[in-house]
């Protein structure tokens, strides 16, 4: 609705010096035009938004104009208290810290909101770890986590994946990740953003000098690209196989769900039996092998040759197996 994008076009300018079209356009999913008359039904209600032009203009309260705006519907705020993961809290060593502030959030509620945390508590809980692995909390975290919250940058000794040497960095430390119980850090080294798994650090020490933040850096965007990227370096070899129509169906919960999508996007037309070929890349033949044999009877591989050789050998075990009286 207008009020409620009204609103928070305000909020948007009360959090920030200025703000230009564009951005006002991106953060309210509307057109630049649709900002403009806005910022003039505002202007005409008596709220001192003020309109600079040129290539460096945008828009700004005027006067360190405050709105009282700022309550919280109830969705609101059981999104908010919905919104940490306590186990993951507890690990930064901000338990306490959070467990104040949402104190204080319930304090400042209407009456009629301040069972929103108990409510939201009722209904969802976030579990990060993965299945059948038990979490490890890793011992350097607080610390890193601390750098993390003061743009503090840090000399890290971290050891490499694979190796029993150790490597020194001076890390700009720009976010904390946390992938199915794994805790990464995103940190700027020099001049390249980088991954760091935090279990792997061996000491760190923070320092008193502040970094200046790159405020172009977005963290989930980063992680999204390094994580895809990381996906498909582990792909280093391929395969050739025929799918059944369930196979096909299949296909996406056995193997990488990108790489499952690419290969059915690029298969050819269905021959008479309704079979599909595709080409598919794999982390290695051992992996395929055990991804791929769970899709039984409604795959076929044609290659390569010692890969078919295996599924051949194991579909004459499990026939001997089943065979015998």
């Amino acid at each position: 609705m207008r009020a409620a994008r009204l609103i928070r076009m305000v909020l948007l300018l009360q959090s920030r010096p200025a703000m230009t079209a564009a951005e006002l356009a991106h953060e309210l999913q509307v057109s630049e035009r649709t900002v403009t008359r806005d910022a003039q039904a505002l202007s005409e209600a008596g709220i001192p938004v003020y309109a600079e032009r040129g290539r460096a203009g945008g828009y700004r309260l005027v006067g360190g104009y405050r709105t009282g705006l700022t309550g919280l519907a109830r969705d609101e705020a059981e999104a908010l208290f919905l919104s940490g993961l306590p186990s993951a809290l507890r690990e930064m060593g901000l338990a306490d810290a959070a467990s104040a502030a949402r104190l204080k959030v319930s304090a400042a509620l209407l009456p009629s909101l301040r069972d929103a945390s108990a409510g939201a508590a009722r209904r969802f809980h976030l579990d990060a770890p993965g299945w059948y692995q038990e979490p490890v909390t890793p011992e350097l975290l607080p610390a890193v986590a601390e750098a993390v919250w003061d743009d503090r940058t840090v000399r890290a000794h971290y050891r490499r994946a694979g190796r029993d040497t150790e490597v020194e960095r001076e890390l700009a430390p720009y976010g904390l990740v946390l992938k199915a119980g794994v805790w990464y850090l995103c940190a700027r080294a020099e001049e390249d953003f980088r991954v760091y798994r935090i279990d792997r650090f061996t000491a760190v020490t923070v320092s008193d000098t502040r970094f200046v933040r790159d405020e172009g850096f977005d963290l989930p965007a980063f992680w999204d690209e390094r994580a895809a990227q990381f996906a498909r370096s582990l792909l280093r070899a391929e395969v050739t196989l025929r799918l059944s129509e369930a196979g096909v169906r299949r296909l996406p919960h056995a193997v990488d769900r990108v790489a499952a999508r690419d290969a059915l996007e690029g298969a050819g037309a269905p021959g008479a039996d309704g079979w599909v070929t595709v080409t598919l890349p794999v982390e290695s033949l051992d992996v395929a092998f055990g991804q791929l044999l769970a899709l039984g009877p409604e795959l076929e591989v044609l290659e390569p040759a010692t890969l078919r050789g295996r599924f051949a050998a194991a579909a004459e075990a499990l026939h001997s197996l089943y065979v015998r009286p």
